[in-house]
């Protein structure tokens, strides 16, 4: 079944196709009004929402709270320092092989996954 994209959501769609990194939903809105495709804030909120449930977009939530959104192309995996935020990408990922297995024996469609650790990193630990 096909999912009818609403404008909003092509705009949207659009924008994350030519921002290589996460993004936030008030910075999608601004982005937006630069570019004279304005749309409500909230409006924003409901298509990231609808695109989140169709499996384009993904969402990643930082330690402080804050949601960065962003094409749903690879899986994403970090290593994040709580003291000053860095965010550092893990290339190798030991999960793939668990999440077909995950696919299959519970039937459960897998868009993305997420890998996260959190820590302090080199420059923190020795500040301390």
């Amino acid at each position: 079944m096909k999912a009818i994209r609403t404008r909003s959501q092509d705009r949207i769609l659009n924008l994350l196709k030519n921002i290589k990194q996460g993004i936030s939903a008030q910075d999608i809105y601004i982005e937006l009004r630069n570019l004279n495709q304005s749309m409500g804030l909230a409006t924003v909120y409901r298509s990231l929402e609808a695109l989140k449930l169709e499996g384009k977009v993904q969402v990643r939530t930082l330690s402080n709270g804050e949601a960065l959104y962003s094409l749903t192309q690879q899986d994403k995996h970090h290593l994040t320092c709580l003291q000053c935020g860095i965010s550092i990408p893990i290339h190798q990922c030991p999960v793939h092989e668990l999440e077909n297995e995950l696919q299959t024996s519970h039937k459960f469609k897998v868009f993305y996954h997420t890998l996260e650790f959190f820590g302090l990193c080199n420059n923190c630990q020795s500040s301390h």
